[in-house]
């Protein structure tokens, strides 16, 4: 079997950032990489979103901005704007093909179907895959979505809809989430935050169907593409081996108390870039401790609140856009974390915080 300096274990989103972000800035010339994915072919298979507060290398994959999104509850909605740090959708099949293209042109980059066909002893080893991702008892974000052509100008593209929580709850977390694309396409999600155990939450395309049609009042469509995911909103744990860092989901780049990932793996494939080179005596990267500690009360009071939670999340948006966008994406100074703490309801916190 052949040996690699390096093996990146997962060809999906963290793994190609990496490889990419290796290949682009000539750290691969004089080292070899194998990439172990299964999959038969990549194609567009997963919606990546986030709001735009650093720099990225997939400008030219972005399939739409924003710069204005609402967020609804029952009798009320909320208007923000985002210009200065535009939402931003990627097209996973224009990131896959871009990353795949650029790789195929080095020699020294390899893919394999199995992690059994190259020899790992040797090697560096990148890792995306968790040895417990599938605990259904905790929390997770679970969400399935139609993208959605109509023969009529229908929708609004210049703003988006973040959530909508004008829907059955079931004593979990709901909501919808629209992303127009023009005034004819757009993806319209269903999201659940809640345990995997409920099979009743994941009727998703009866819910989409509802939505779309009783809610939007849109009564002829054409699905032209569905997503369906889950993101783990706990700490996955893997077994820490030497020669080995953990990436993506995998290496904690989820954001817990929104799921957020793609710009924290970006984050993480740079830093690993620019120390590539002693990269096993490097302080590990991890998101800040300050938003593990307020994300682990925030989803403690969602196991315990639920009912509460679409009003708190609707008064977390009434600090300054730059504020709560900033705090969400792990961007926010101390007095942006005050403003989003006064808005909580006190008392609920307190509780979880004692």
């Amino acid at each position: 079997m052949r040996e690699f300096d390096y093996i990146i274990i997962g060809g999906g989103c963290a793994g190609l950032s990496l490889a990419y972000e290796l290949e682009t800035n000539q750290k691969l010339k004089d080292k070899s990489l194998a990439i172990i994915e299964p999959r038969e072919e990549y194609k567009r298979d997963k919606t990546w979103s986030f709001w735009k507060v650093i720099n990225h290398n997939f400008e030219d994959c972005v399939k739409k901005s924003w710069n204005n999104f609402t967020i609804n509850i029952p009798g009320n909605t909320k208007h923000i704007e985002c210009n200065n740090t535009p939402y931003q959708t990627i097209d996973s099949g224009l990131f896959y093909s871009k990353i795949i293209n650029t790789l195929k042109k080095n020699k020294n980059i390899n893919f394999f179907k199995n992690i059994n066909e190259v020899e790992i002893k040797n090697s560096f080893v990148f890792n995306s895959l968790s040895d417990n991702h599938y605990d259904k008892s905790n929390l997770w974000q679970h969400f399935s979505g139609f993208e959605i052509e109509t023969d009529k100008d229908l929708f609004d593209d210049k703003i988006f809809n973040l959530m909508d929580f004008d829907c059955d709850q079931k004593n979990s977390v709901h909501f919808f989430y629209t992303l127009p694309f023009s005034r004819r396409n757009a993806l319209i999600e269903t999201t659940w935050l809640s345990d995997l155990n409920n099979n009743s939450l994941q009727d998703y395309e009866n819910q989409l169907k509802d939505y779309i049609e009783n809610h939007l009042n849109i009564k002829k469509y054409k699905i032209n593409f569905t997503e369906t995911g889950a993101i783990p909103l706990f700490h996955l744990k893997n077994e820490q081996k030497i020669n080995q860092i953990n990436i993506g989901t995998a290496g904690g780049m989820t954001r817990l108390s929104t799921g957020y990932t793609f710009l924290n793996i970006q984050e993480h494939s740079k830093y690993i870039t620019k120390n590539i080179e002693n990269i096993k005596n490097h302080k590990k990267f991890t998101i800040t401790k300050k938003y593990k500690y307020l994300d682990n009360i925030f989803l403690k009071v969602l196991k315990k609140n639920p009912e509460k939670m679409s009003q708190i999340f609707f008064k977390m948006f009434l600090s300054s856009p730059s504020t709560v966008i900033n705090f969400l994406s792990n961007k926010s100074n101390f007095f942006e974390d005050i403003a989003i703490i006064s808005k909580m309801p006190k008392w609920t916190f307190i509780k979880e915080i004692i």
